[in-house]
């Protein structure tokens, strides 16, 4: 992301803000994994958003004091030579106007004695409480000195109001720039899917699979998985958020893969499911093929002016046909519609918003009915679970199916920025069978 871009999105906040007013942003803190060890730091996405900057200790505050004049300013970590020894480098008060496009930067360690001077005197600040505790504990310290220092010609804001509701509108709506990071996330994640298609064995546990997942991702610049990867084999397939990774894969199972890195702060969100033998029995290929004719159904449908809810009628009303034709469900497909009848095999949504999270903010809408538009960015993922005791033809049971893209849609339709992993069976077959060759 360049300089230009966050600036145009602090610019798009401030409009948003009234006159005197203040809009603060923490940085996430530092998270333990165990004992005196941290989990490799993260950056808040909304902080992220609004800076491109992953040190912990930091807020950022963007001040409007009318609707002409706004400046912005940083409170961050100051250089510490020994702490940069041990723990790494510190961007610093001096180096953070010109590499971070603020107006100025203040010391974190001294931020109670600097904020509550810029607070003073506005009438509005916008904060999301509850998020992060200390957080909180910094502003309402400085509130609280201003509401007790009207000796001192000091006066707090009258207004405290949330501001995440205009911000995920806001990271909603992606920009070319992020559109381009999106397409990148979701080619790395895609190389990332053909090479366990093509190293994968009978034989091989989860976890090695997830290690070549990673390795793959790491090799083209993405350091981290979005999310915890799900490489489950056999019944495995059927637990929709596994993530032990521990089981021996074996010939005549299917291996489900959810996995997608993280690039430049932005995620990719792809499964495939594929024969750990590199052919699909006869059963597998019926529930498979009900799966990808749902996926194509809906790629096909996703445009402007749709909506997730209506995209998933026709995709239930795929899968409900298909599992009358295979005996799995029986009745009227209208009644079992009605009926809700999918869910014991379809128990997720179809879709959610991706970007800088894997499940990103924005209004979906009651029962997601929000109409698309241009720059939203989501996944397509219908899927099959059918459980090992599920009261269904023997040869059906304990097969867990889900494929899944990541799509924008577009003035015209969409954009599948994951397609570069084949998705039909056959096309499967034949990759996992040249890699074997």
């Amino acid at each position: 992301m360049t300089q230009l871009e966050f600036l145009r999105r602090r610019q798009a906040l401030l409009a948003q803000m009234v006159p005197g007013s203040a809009a603060l942003i923490f940085a996430a803190p530092e998270a333990t994994r165990s004992a005196d060890s941290e989990y490799p730091y993260r950056q808040s996405s909304d902080f992220w958003y609004f800076t491109g900057f992953n040190e912990p200790e930091a807020v950022l505050v963007l001040i409007k004091s009318d609707d002409t004049h706004n400046h912005s300013v940083l409170f961050n970590r100051v250089r510490d030579k020994t702490a940069e020894i041990w723990f790494g480098r510190r961007l610093g008060q001096e180096a953070a106007p010109q590499k971070l496009g603020v107006d100025r930067a203040l010391a974190f360690p001294e931020i109670d004695e600097h904020l509550y001077q810029l607070l003073n005197g506005l009438d509005a600040v916008y904060h999301a409480q509850g998020e992060y505790a200390y957080a909180d504990t910094i502003l309402f310290a400085a509130l609280d000195k201003l509401r007790k220092g009207s000796r001192q010609n000091l006066k707090a804001p009258a207004t405290l109001t949330d501001w995440r509701p205009i911000v995920h509108e806001m990271r909603l709506f992606k920009s070319a720039e992020e559109i381009d990071v999106l397409r990148r996330a979701g080619e790395i994640s895609a190389l990332a899917h053909t090479r366990a298609m093509q190293v994968c064995r009978p034989g091989m546990f989860e976890y090695q699979l997830e290690g070549e997942i990673q390795h793959e991702f790491n090799r083209h610049g993405a350091r981290f998985p979005s999310y915890n990867t799900i490489v489950g084999a056999g019944e495995n397939g059927c637990i929709l958020h596994y993530t032990e990774n521990e089981s021996e894969m074996r010939a005549g199972d299917l291996v489900l893969i959810d996995a997608g890195c993280e690039y430049k702060g932005y995620a990719g969100d792809i499964t495939r499911t594929f024969p750990v033998s590199g052919k699909f029995t006869p059963a597998q290929r019926e529930i498979y093929d009900i799966v990808l004719a749902s996926l194509e159904r809906a790629l096909e449908l996703f445009r402007p002016g749709t909506s997730i809810q209506e995209v998933t009628g026709e995709v239930v009303r795929i899968m409900v046909s298909g599992l009358v034709k295979l005996g799995i469900l029986q009745g009227d497909v209208d009644e079992l519609i009605a009926q809700s009848a999918h869910r014991a095999f379809f128990m997720h949504g179809l879709s959610h918003w991706l970007g800088l999270d894997v499940h990103d903010v924005g209004v979906y809408g009651q029962d997601r009915s929000r109409e698309l538009a241009p720059g939203m960015v989501l996944t397509v993922e219908p899927g099959l679970y059918i459980a090992p005791d599920a009261d269904v033809p023997e040869q059906y049971r304990g097969i867990g199916i889900r494929i899944e893209d990541d799509i924008v849609i577009t003035d015209s339709g969409n954009e599948n920025l994951t397609a570069s992993v084949v998705k039909k069976a056959d096309e499967i077959e034949a990759l996992m069978a040249k890699a074997r060759a």
